[in-house]
């Protein structure tokens, strides 16, 4: 097993994070485009948001099939094909005629960036030794914010040039770019052991996660902490676009920079966790994303900033301790297992469209944070079981 700040350790890291920062460029590159489609296409807004539900709930459902499959095939040619073609997808996407017709391809490209998410904590885990693991884990997922961050940045400035299309082609060239050089840096894992593939198995497998508590608290923790947090993006950029803020597609792809205090969150996960505890630093995790909300409901632009920087530090500092705490306790297909928790995180993402909607209709972005309270109260609730879970385990 690779050992931590080992040559192996670096190089195997730097691919995994290189390959999840090319995911999240791509899924979130739409984001700050929402309130100019909303404009274009004359659709609602829930209706605009499913430029990014399609593509993180058929994300969610590659999960369930990337997951198992790689337990029965190995991961490092799902991660690698995974990503030339989403790549390709992007360049075709900047090709749709029409918004149904972006829909339909977003779906698809959702699908195909499973791939990656699926294994890559699964990987880790049959190749890092403990340590090596909780260390890679924090860093990788400090990449996914780098990489949503960029997307949405890159859309946003893009556009402002050139329209949507333009910012489909940049990202699709940048991830092509990526994929040829994470290729070359991905190691073979070095104890992976193949299982013959049954879909009999395989549903077993996921059965037995979703019967386990100490693994269904973590999905449902992540699950709704990410339903709440990527949507109250979504309707803060509506909320910002309108007067007396009136900030173009550019300035809301900056507004995303706010998630480098995320990145910071996921990097300080490890050493946090090792220090307090796995499941108090969750419960700590989503009462700053509740102290984040309330000052986002400030009418100073800087507040609000201030607000939503709180918030991706507390939530990706959650998301990094919740995924490792699946990977620890998973005892049998951790592949499945890791699988299962993106299940409900990206899930989450799709459906919190639904959820915060009518609280946005009814009050505005006030109502947006009276809907997100209640679902972080569920959340806290569970990271405080968790903690009861934690003092039991030897």
């Amino acid at each position: 097993m690779i050992e931590i700040h080992t040559p192996a350790w670096w190089r195997a890291t730097l691919a995994l994070c290189l390959g999840s920062f090319l995911v999240f460029i791509n899924l979130y590159v739409p984001q700050p485009l929402l309130p100019e489609l909303h404009r274009t296409y004359g659709v609602s807004t829930l209706a605009v948001s499913f430029v990014m539900s399609a593509a993180t709930l058929s994300l969610a459902f590659a999960l369930v099939v990337f997951g198992p499959l790689s337990d029965a095939i190995g991961r490092e040619g799902i991660m690698r094909y995974s990503l030339l073609v989403a790549g390709i997808g992007s360049l075709v996407l900047a090709f749709a005629p029409s918004f149904s017709a972006l829909l339909a391809l977003r779906l698809l490209q959702g699908f195909v960036l499973g791939g990656l998410p699926a294994v890559a904590i699964a990987w880790m885990a049959d190749t890092f030794d403990k340590r090596a693991l909780a260390g890679a884990v924090g860093l990788y997922i400090a990449a996914n914010s780098l990489g949503g961050i960029s997307g949405r940045v890159v859309g946003g400035l893009v556009s402002d040039l050139g329209g949507a299309s333009a910012s489909f082609i940049v990202v699709g060239l940048m991830t092509l770019a990526g994929t040829a050089v994470f290729w070359r840096l991905l190691p073979q894992s070095r104890t992976f052991v193949a299982q013959p593939f049954h879909v009999k198995t395989a549903a077993v497998d996921l059965y037995q996660h979703l019967r386990t508590p100490v693994l269904l608290g973590a999905y449902v923790l992540g699950g709704i902490n990410f339903m709440v947090f990527i949507n109250q993006y979504s309707y803060i950029t509506f909320r910002l676009a309108q007067a007396p803020y009136s900030l173009a597609a550019s300035s809301l792809g900056l507004l995303f920079l706010t998630y480098l205090s995320g990145t910071l969150g996921s990097m300080l996960s490890g050493r946090l966790a090792g220090r307090f505890s796995p499941a108090r630093c969750m419960m700590a995790g989503v009462a700053l994303l509740c102290a984040g909300t309330a000052v986002t409901r400030a009418d100073s632009l800087m507040l609000v900033i201030l607000g939503l920087t709180v918030n991706a530090f507390g939530f990706f500092l959650t998301h990094s301790l919740a995924s490792a705490w699946v990977g620890r306790n998973a005892q049998r297909a951790r592949g499945s297992a890791s699988a299962l928790y993106l299940v409900f995180y990206y899930t989450g993402a799709s459906l919190g469209g639904f959820w915060l909607e009518p609280f946005w209709l009814w009050d505005g972005w006030a109502g947006v944070t009276l809907g997100s309270w209640l679902l972080f109260a569920v959340t806290f609730a569970i990271a405080t079981w968790l903690r009861r879970v934690e003092r039991r385990q030897p």
